[in-house]
């Protein structure tokens, strides 16, 4: 059996060290050279980025026998063979422009030396220059520049505006050289996770294509669930490739939905469903934007946005819709074309991602990790025994533990979706069916979580904020929110039977900072 490249970013690595694994990318390095010159593409961390650029290096290099039995082994002019400038910033972090500028030193004196040339420029954007000039001259032969975690160095430093934005025009500095040397070079190509406008950070050069979002170059990194079963097979028997596809599975890119290939890879391992790729970061600068914005979490489920507002990121503008979508916290579920305006529908790509966001957010907004989750053991277990009544006791005591002093120091409890937003994280953090914001033929209800063959339908009401004289029960009574799911459709096409529908009115008080009023009944 195979050995899985759990790590391995180094495609020499994976083709000469062991008898490793590997999903055959070399079909779209073949492509990309017969299309263009610039490319540019943002996928989310451990998609497989490093390991596509290390594949177009060896290639470009002449290296043959590392593609024995690959697409490009017979598809690859390997007589010809070009020097290449090969640019990381994704080791370590750094803290200032100075740091920045220490690395471009390093990374440019190496190459120097490696191709045996002299620099003798002092500014850092002339010996890039002089680099590529001198390399074209001494081997008579145009160069290729690959740039990887290109905007790491800003991202670093994105929760610090100023030293981000010197950082950032460092870079800026940096990357105009590329223009500048158009006809020295054969080839580049741009990756990283997040996708700065060029005109912050490439200005001039209008020529680099992106193929972030683009149907032929869908699948260039990440696993296709038919890649994943062909090369796995072998350790795949006995799976149960629906729940696979269900946890893992759904980035799309406008093309075949792919699976990140680090989920699949620790999969393999443990056997075990996991938050394998969520563990490797922290969305805490995403956090603080929700608290900022005081953005309803239910919403995450369904996000409308623009093509504009899905491909600009800046420093000084810091959209969260955008900042959620380039990390890989959202996906594409759905586009539509108005009047030849593109609009997006985003939402959460599979269970890893829905379930681990969630109860991160959830940590935040109870302010007690322990705590939260010694309460959502308690709700999943009143929840399966059916005690509704025990369901109102967990809430109320999970409010009444929030200290005062967290409400008094935090502005995220001052909006009205804080209350909806711990019940939708708790059911959600837990694997539930959860459908905030239904829609129905009588108006939109708050919640519905589906589990096994029963229906919880939630209406929630700030009555402070409500005037109203009707309890939220009797709103759902009034409404006759739970028809929807008398059809069997409505268990994601799955038909269980009779199912059993229970109604749940409940009220908050934003003086009282708990739960005021809770009433359930039972329609079928």
């Amino acid at each position: 059996m195979k050995k899985l490249p759990i790590g391995i970013q180094s495609f020499v690595n994976i083709r000469t060290e062991a008898d490793y694994y590997y999903v055959d990318k070399t079909q779209q390095v073949a492509a990309l050279v017969d299309k263009g010159k610039y490319f540019f593409l943002s996928r989310p961390r451990r998609f497989g980025k490093s390991l596509f650029l290390d594949t177009l290096r060896q290639a470009f290099l002449g290296r043959k026998e590392l593609f024995n039995g690959l697409f490009l082994e017979n598809n690859w002019n390997w007589e010809k063979k070009y020097p290449v400038i090969y640019i990381s910033f994704g080791a370590g972090v750094h803290r200032s422009r100075d740091e920045l500028q220490e690395t471009m030193l390093v990374i440019l004196k190496q190459h120097a030396k490696d191709y045996g040339v002299s620099l003798e420029n002092s500014y850092i954007k002339d010996r890039f220059f002089e680099l590529i000039q001198q390399i074209v001259k001494k081997y008579n032969q145009q160069v290729v520049v690959l740039i990887d975690e290109y905007d790491k160095p800003i991202l670093d430093q994105i929760d610090k505006p100023e030293i981000a934005i010197e950082i950032r025009e460092e870079l800026k500095n940096f990357y105009s050289v590329i223009k500048d040397a158009d006809q020295f070079l054969k080839f580049v190509f741009i990756t990283g996770v997040s996708k700065f406008s060029k005109v912050s950070l490439f200005s001039g050069l209008n020529n680099l294509l992106d193929i972030t979002i683009d149907p032929d170059n869908a699948t260039i990194c990440g696993y296709t669930h038919e890649e994943m079963c062909n090369i796995f097979a072998e350790r795949l028997e006995g799976v149960d490739l629906e729940q696979v596809r269900l946890w893992y599975n759904g980035y799309n890119f406008l093309g075949d939905k792919v699976y990140n290939p680090f989920d699949i890879l620790l999969f393999l391992v443990h056997y075990e469903f996991r938050n394998y790729w969520f563990e490797t970061g922290s969305p805490s600068f995403l956090i603080k934007l929700i608290e900022k914005h005081k953005y309803p979490v239910i919403q995450l489920e369904k996000v409308e946005t623009s093509e504009t507002l899905l491909g600009s990121f800046d420093v000084e503008k810091i959209e969260l819709t955008t900042l959620l979508w380039q990390t890989g916290y959202l996906t594409i579920k759905n586009i539509e074309t108005i009047l030849n305006v593109r609009s997006y529908e985003l939402g959460y790509p599979n269970m890893e991602v829905k379930r681990s966001l969630t109860e991160c957010i959830l940590h935040f907004l109870t302010h007690a990790a322990t705590d939260s989750t010694k309460y959502r053991i308690a709700l999943y277990k009143t929840l399966v025994k059916l005690d509704l009544d025990g369901l109102r006791n967990i809430f109320h005591a999970f409010f009444a533990s929030i200290p005062h002093q967290w409400y008094d120091s935090s502005t995220v409890s001052e909006y009205e979706a804080f209350y909806v937003s711990v019940f939708y994280c708790y059911f959600t953090a837990l694997g539930f069916d959860v459908r905030p914001e239904e829609p129905t033929n009588h108006g939109r209800l708050d919640m519905a979580v589906l589990h096994e063959n029963r229906v919880f339908i939630f209406e929630f009401k700030v009555v402070e904020l409500d005037k109203t004289a009707a309890t939220a029960l009797e709103q759902i009574k009034r409404k006759k929110y739970w028809e929807k799911y008398l059809s069997p459709s409505s268990f994601l096409g799955e038909d269980r039977g009779e199912r059993e529908i229970y109604i749940i009115g409940i009220e908050f008080s934003k003086t009282d900072r708990n739960i005021v009023n809770y009433e359930w009944e039972r329609i079928r």
